[in-house]
């Protein structure tokens, strides 16, 4: 069914097709038997699935990556659809428009996309707000935090720093990204001493508090072409450190051997972006129910 409707969707442009989806998604939701009927679809509920990462109880491992809620509009309605997770942002501490459009492309003959979006969001303060309201019914939710784009590089800190208090008590854990390419420079911070002095920044604040929040730093491939890619990132990563801690593994997941193979590599918890886009909503009950019998 939902490869019909995708034949119509994506004759038109990706951002703009995506908001409006997004936004009779969460039109439609107000309405409780709709509402209802969605999460008793698409829900998977099995013990199996549980899994205790990071000080956090996961009701199960398949979260919706950053990107696709960035501002935390469509929570509630995007957890009907089975996620055990979702990851917002990336948040910025002042609003900014991103990169002008055309900046999202699909590639449909390799089920991936191009996103040039530029770090576009309502700023910090906003998303705080929304959290703060969200019924949460046992999901997590994850904050993924960068710079705005007219902050220099040497007070990027500054700008990681007013997203983590700003956040810290409204997500379960932080995701810092500082592997954007359409931010200018922004890769330039990947370099050891200056992401040392970000991890080491926050991570002091982090324990200035009776219960820290888990700091994780973002190794952005993904899209259906870099599956294998982000497989042997995750095995690389896995191996090398011994297994010393936890990896998401994000990237080309499209079904569920996909997802396994994450897992197996050495991922504790998966996202899913692109093949949320390309397979529909089913394809996170479809992993659930291939994990459920693992």
């Amino acid at each position: 069914m939902y490869q019909i409707v995708k034949t119509i969707l994506f004759k038109f442009d990706p951002e703009n097709i995506h908001y409006f989806v997004t936004n009779w998604l969460k039109r439609l939701h107000k309405i409780k038997p709709f509402s209802k009927a969605i999460k008793a679809f698409y829900s998977v509920e099995n013990k199996n699935l549980e899994t205790n990462l990071l000080g956090l109880h996961f009701k199960n491992p398949v979260g919706l990556a950053a990107g696709f809620d960035k501002n935390g509009d469509y929570i509630e309605e995007l957890a009907n659809f089975g996620f055990g997770f979702i990851e917002v942002g990336t948040v910025t501490p002042l609003p900014q428009a991103g990169n002008p459009k055309p900046r999202m492309f699909r590639l449909k003959a390799d089920d991936a996309l191009i996103n040039r979006m530029g770090f576009n969001n309502d700023g910090v303060v906003a998303l705080a707000k929304k959290l703060a309201t969200i019924k949460r019914n046992g999901l997590i939710i994850g904050g993924n935090i960068g710079k705005n784009k007219d902050t220099p590089n040497e007070n990027a800190v500054n700008d990681y720093v007013i997203c983590f208090n700003t956040l810290f008590n409204v997500v379960d854990y932080f995701v810092v990204n500082v592997s954007s390419p359409n931010t200018p420079n922004l890769r330039a911070l990947q370099e050891k001493e200056p992401l040392k002095h970000i991890l080491n920044t926050l991570q002091n604040l982090n324990l200035k508090n009776q219960a820290p929040k888990p700091i994780l730093l973002k190794i952005g491939v993904s899209g259906k072409p870099l599956t294998q890619k982000s497989t042997e990132v995750i095995k690389y990563l896995s191996q090398k450190s011994n297994h010393s801690f936890p990896i998401i593994g994000v990237g080309g997941i499209n079904n569920a051997n996909d997802a396994i193979e994450k897992l197996n590599a050495g991922a504790s918890l998966v996202q899913i972006y692109t093949g949320f886009v390309y397979q529909g909503p089913g394809l996170v009950k479809q992993i659930l129910r291939v994990l459920a019998r693992r």
